[in-house]
């Protein structure tokens, strides 16, 4: 505001009385109440989020695993034929079963018997590469076994994912070739 220097000529009483009223605060009315929306804090805490998130973001490297889901009225179309060995690995806390269609293999996979077939080792580890030299041995038992390349995995629930896949890696090949590549997941009943 400017000061007033005696060029100025006075202000009128009509000329006061306006700035007055100018100057003075008046509530606004009803429809003017809202002024300027202030949205600086509110993109400061988005882009805080935005940070924080990318900042916290953890990418997940999977690998995944083919395998078919269990049905419930058996797979219609690709059963086997009677003869076949039909091939069934039952996970256990004692250690790992083998099943065919003639029968349950017993310990240490010379004969059909009960019994785990492959029982754990004194550390209380499953021993893979007895499950894997007993699978090579019954896919060498008969010629028709040779072209067999499903298997069926059933665990307790309590198995450990890690033990399911070891036992799929040990069934699936050995240092003469491929043994059952093809798992199927079965559901202990």
């Amino acid at each position: 505001m400017a000061v007033p220097t005696e060029l100025d000529p006075p202000l009128s009483p009509g000329q006061r009385s306006k700035i007055r009223r100018l100057s003075t605060f008046k509530e606004p009315a009803a429809g003017e109440e809202m002024g300027e929306l202030n949205i600086v804090p509110y993109l400061d805490i988005i882009m805080n989020i935005i940070v924080f998130v990318i900042a916290s973001l953890v990418v997940v490297f999977t690998s995944t695993i083919d395998t078919t889901p269990p049905s419930a009225g058996g797979q219609k179309g690709t059963r086997m034929a009677t003869k076949a060995l039909n091939l069934t690995a039952l996970i256990t806390s004692d250690g790992i079963s083998l099943k065919t269609s003639s029968g349950n293999i017993a310990t240490g996979c010379a004969q059909l018997g009960g019994g785990v077939t492959v029982p754990k080792k004194p550390g209380g580890e499953h021993d893979y590469s007895e499950l894997t030299r007993c699978v090579r041995e019954l896919k060498e038992q008969n010629e028709r076994f040779a072209e067999e390349l499903q298997v069926t995995i059933t665990a307790n629930p309590d198995t450990d994912y890690q033990i399911v896949v070891a036992v799929m890696d040990a069934m699936r090949r050995d240092d003469k070739g491929v043994l059952f590549p093809e798992v199927h997941f079965g559901v202990a009943r």
